[in-house]
């Protein structure tokens, strides 16, 4: 049994000003696992105070201070890796080999993307007669999501700290265990008192209550879009900066080339990790028309590599991350066979062979017309759409109407065709034929949210930019 019943605040571990705890269900076998403590505003208050006493000295601190402080993370994050994967998998289910491979990578690339910027970062440029300056924010507080648990408190918490900015954490509820984890990290790396401060708890709570913090200067959050509202709305009053990495529900347009048929597998395979609990997963497949049985035939034999069970087992997919969760990926699949897509793979219940825990069918429907719930809602699971198109002008039509923007997917051996539409695609993050970059910027359009994340990019949303004119007066003759 874990516990968490205190808060880092002001560099050390403390207890809650009133002690309310809820138990925490391992997915994979819907026991208790454990039990955390649940913050209040009064907590929250606490840690905002902490981080804004240590905002002045970290604020000033150097290049080089920072960077001796990421590199001794860095040291303790490589020692805690394995802890941490194995908060992930308890936690949140996702399988051991996913745990110790892409979540708690993520966070290492996260963490040397941080300290390569950090090293050449132009914090001030001399513009004619004027300097610009760009100065950390102030203190922020930060919300995250339990999906890629490492990943999101990661890519949030080194830019800010890199930048000069002090921070509050408030990681999901559903992923405390590896935040507590990081939070040991950062503790014996020795972040100075105040400058990393964290208060678990409800997004209700906790979130709302960061968000509405008049000492608090920008919040960043990564969550639904109803939250995403719900922290611009309570932050509005105060004026503060607000960054959000919302919903996607990602176009994945597969061309009609010899890859086809891999390509197919391919994106299949890829909207089923992490039990398809990913913002920016492939969810919408766009193929021919004339292809459409065709891609039916290896959507079928894709998934069938997919295999589900014990996340500490050898398997491919674990569950979904509680019963909330299951039961509206449920809804939704009773949904689309209400709505007369084709069901071509997996279907409402547990697969086969197990008794309990939030285990979800890989499921995927084939002859799916944009306009149905199951291909405009973001499911968050293991739920693939399969849509027709008849040229390319109408599947970027299609991979277009959507109210989301985050990330979209192009695949075929015409690079030059593949960079043309992923030009014309409204959404944040293009990946051709797989691509992946930790430097490139990460973030939506429309209601996909605001703001951009992941390497010098992230830099930018935690400073302010100052012009100081006449700072070199002869540079303007």
């Amino acid at each position: 049994m874990r516990e968490s019943l205190q808060f880092y605040i002001d560099g050390q571990w403390v207890d809650p000003i009133e002690l309310k705890t809820v138990n925490t269900i391992n997915p994979a076998t819907e026991e208790v696992s454990g039990k955390i403590a649940l913050g209040e505003a009064a907590d929250v208050d606490r840690a905002v105070q902490a981080a804004r006493k240590a905002f002045p000295a970290w604020s000033q601190s150097s290049r080089e201070e920072r960077l001796a402080l990421l590199k001794r993370i860095l040291e303790e994050y490589n020692k805690r890796a394995e802890d941490l994967a194995a908060a992930i998998t308890e936690e949140m289910g996702a399988p051991k080999g996913l745990a110790q491979g892409f979540q708690v990578g993520l966070g290492l690339g996260h963490l040397t993307t941080a300290i390569e910027v950090l090293k050449n970062f132009q914090f001030e440029e001399l513009h004619g007669a004027s300097l610009i300056v760009k100065e950390p924010i102030g203190v922020c507080g930060l919300v995250t999501p339990w999906n890629w648990p490492v990943n999101q408190v990661t890519v949030k918490v080194f830019p800010a700290i890199a930048t000069g900015c002090t921070v509050v954490l408030k990681a999901s509820q559903e992923s405390h265990y590896s935040a507590q984890v990081l939070a040991e990290i950062f503790d014996a790396a020795g972040v100075p008192a105040g400058v990393f401060n964290m208060v678990q708890g409800k997004g209700s709570v906790v979130g709302a209550a960061m968000a509405a913090h008049p000492e608090v200067d920008m919040i960043s959050i990564t969550g639904s879009e109803m939250a995403g509202v719900d922290v611009a709305v309570k932050a509005a009053p105060g004026v503060k900066r607000v960054c959000q990495e919302l919903g996607g529900k990602g176009p994945n347009i597969i061309l009609d080339d010899d890859n086809f048929a891999a390509n197919v597998s391919g994106g299949v395979i890829s909207m089923m990790i992490n039990s398809g609990q990913t913002c920016s997963s492939p969810s919408r497949m766009l193929v021919p028309n004339s292809r459409m049985d065709d891609a039916i035939d290896a959507a079928r034999e894709a998934i069938t590599q997919v295999t589900v069970g014990d996340p500490n087992g050898d398997f491919a997919m674990g569950p979904v991350v509680s019963e909330k969760q299951f039961s509206s990926i449920q809804t939704l699949i009773h949904k689309g066979i209400d709505e007369g897509a084709e069901l071509i793979a997996g279907g409402p219940g547990r697969p086969e062979g197990i008794a309990k825990g939030f285990f979800v069918k890989p499921t995927v429907f084939a002859k799916v017309s944009n306009d149905m719930v199951i291909a405009q809602e973001e499911i968050f699971g293991p739920v693939l759409v399969i849509i027709g198109y008849d040229d390319v002008d109408h599947a970027v039509d299609i991979a277009n109407d959507t109210e989301f923007g985050l990330a979209g997917f192009v695949a075929g051996n015409d690079l030059e065709q593949c960079r043309a539409i992923a030009r014309r695609v409204r959404a944040g993050s293009l990946s051709i034929n797989g691509g992946f970059d930790f430097n490139a910027p990460f973030g939506g359009y429309k209601k996909s949210g605001n703001g951009r994340e992941w390497g010098e990019h992230g830099f930018h949303e935690y400073l302010e930019v100052k012009a100081i004119l006449g700072y070199a007066p002869d540079a303007a003759q």
